[in-house]
Parts: structure tokens; sequence; C-alpha cells
């Protein structure tokens, strides 16, 4: 069966952005050449989760082609229909439904990229299986949490954990079945 993957950035404090989803603390570990294994990640994916608002931020900030490169399937999870673009779904339907159902689907492995909404739905649903996270030395003391309470206990098995110059650190989980 497929596993939904979580790869994700946060500061050591637990946030995922600064106030009004404010990403530019991760501008601190940004160094040429250098992608944590992202590259490599993604090769092991060809379905993508996101939430609208995320999906919405990197078009602005990236443009399409990071989604819509052709290679894989993405499902934008939001409130508002819209037709499809390409390989791209928007979903407004109940996001535990569309998880089952693609672990179910034959394929590459499932990437969950954010938002907090999305990822704590799933995590309430014990649907993520496996946690990268990359803990970025910065205190940012408010801004979105990366977990929000009331979800169960979950019991993760440590992977790995992986240093970098930038004094990035990332720490790869597997959920214990």
């Amino acid at each position: 069966m497929r596993k939904i993957s979580l790869f994700i950035a946060t500061s050591l404090d637990g946030y995922i952005a600064k106030p009004n989803d404010d990403l530019s603390f991760l501008k601190l570990v940004e160094k040429e050449g250098e992608d944590y294994g992202y590259n490599e990640f993604t090769d092991s994916i060809d379905t993508l989760i996101i939430g609208r608002k995320t999906y919405d931020y990197v078009l602005q900030e990236i443009g399409p082609s990071f989604y819509d490169n052709g290679q894989r399937d993405v499902y934008v999870i939001t409130r508002t229909q819209r037709p499809n673009v390409g390989r791209t779904t928007f979903y407004t339907g109940k996001i535990t439904d569309l998880a089952e159902q693609l672990k179910s689907k034959n394929g590459k492995n499932i990437y969950c990229d954010g938002g907090a909404e999305v990822i704590n739905e799933l995590l309430k649903n014990e649907l993520i299986d496996e946690f990268i996270i990359s803990v970025v030395p910065v205190l940012l003391g408010n801004g979105t949490r990366l977990f929000k309470d009331g979800r169960p206990e979950q019991i993760l098995e440590f992977v790995k954990a992986k240093t970098f110059e930038t004094g990035l650190t990332q720490l790869h989980y597997k959920r214990k079945k």
C-alpha cells in the first residue's frame, strides 16, 4: 500500500510560517546546490496533496510548473469548486476519503505539502505514514503551528537524522503500525 509522507520545514519552536503566512525564515538556510534531499524525495512520489492557501502561495512565488510538471497528480484541497487544470484537481470532498482512495491505488507514494489544516486533518485520522521534518535554527515565537492540539497520540519509529552546514537538522520518522 502507498504511504502518505510529510516533507516540511519548521522553526525550532514548531511554526511552519510566521504570521500572515510569511515563509521568509526559510531563507535562513538557503544554500546554492543544497536541496536537503527534496529532489530525491520527490522521485519517490507521484501524487501530491496540498491545501489551497499553500498552493496559491507557491503559484505566486514560484509559478505553476512547480506542481503541475506533468509528472504527478496534484490534489488541491479547497472549499470552492474550480475546474481541473492539467493533472491538478481541485478537491472539495472529505480529505480522509481522498487519502484512503489514493492509498489504495497502485503507484508511488503520496506527498502532503501542507498547509497546517490539511496536515492536522490527516493526523487526526492517522493517515500520515512518514514524517520528514527539517528544523530551521530559529525561534519564531508566533505563527502557524505545524502540530495542532486535538489529535490522537501516535507513536513514531526513528529512521534517521541528518545535519547540514546551514544548521538545519532533518528528522525522519515513520508511524508505528
